[in-house]
C-alpha cells in the first residue's frame, strides 16, 4: 500500500485486493474474506478514534494466514467493553477482533503501539 490509508475503507480495499490477487498462494473462502475485512475495519477505526491516529498499516499473507498490523499514536492498550445493555451500539469491535483472529499481539512502542493479528484463510 502506498502511504497510510486515510479511511478504514481504503485499508479494507487493500486487504480485499491482496486476498484476491492473481497468483495468491491461498484460496480464500467467503467467510474468511468477510472476517478479514471486518477485523481490518475495526483495527483501523479504533486506531483513528481511540489511538491518537493511524501511524502505520501493513497486511500480508504469511503461511496461509492473513497478518494485519496497525500502528497508532497511543500506548493505551484496548480492553473489552464492560457489560451493558445488549441492545446498545458501539464498543463491540475489540471483542470481535479477539474472537475472529487466530492471534492478537500488542506491542507498546516509543511512539504508541502496534496491534498485529493473524486470521485463518
Amino acid at each position: 500500500m502506498r502511504g497510510l490509508p486515510v479511511r478504514a475503507a481504503e485499508a479494507r480495499n487493500f486487504v480485499h485486493d491482496l486476498l484476491h490477487r492473481t497468483g495468491s498462494p491461498v484460496e480464500v473462502d467467503d467467510l474468511a474474506l468477510v472476517d478479514a475485512l471486518l477485523v481490518t475495519t475495526e483495527l483501523v477505526t479504533n486506531a483513528q478514534r481511540h489511538g491518537g491516529g493511524l501511524t502505520g498499516f501493513t497486511a500480508r499473507i504469511v503461511e496461509g494466514y492473513l497478518e494485519v498490523a496497525v500502528e497508532d499514536g497511543s500506548a493505551h492498550c484496548p480492553t473489552a467493553a464492560s457489560p451493558r445493555d445488549p441492545g446498545a451500539t458501539g464498543a463491540h469491535g475489540w471483542s470481535l477482533i479477539q474472537r475472529l483472529a487466530r492471534t492478537v499481539d500488542i506491542t507498546v512502542t516509543v511512539t504508541g503501539k502496534t496491534i498485529r493479528v493473524t486470521l485463518p484463510l
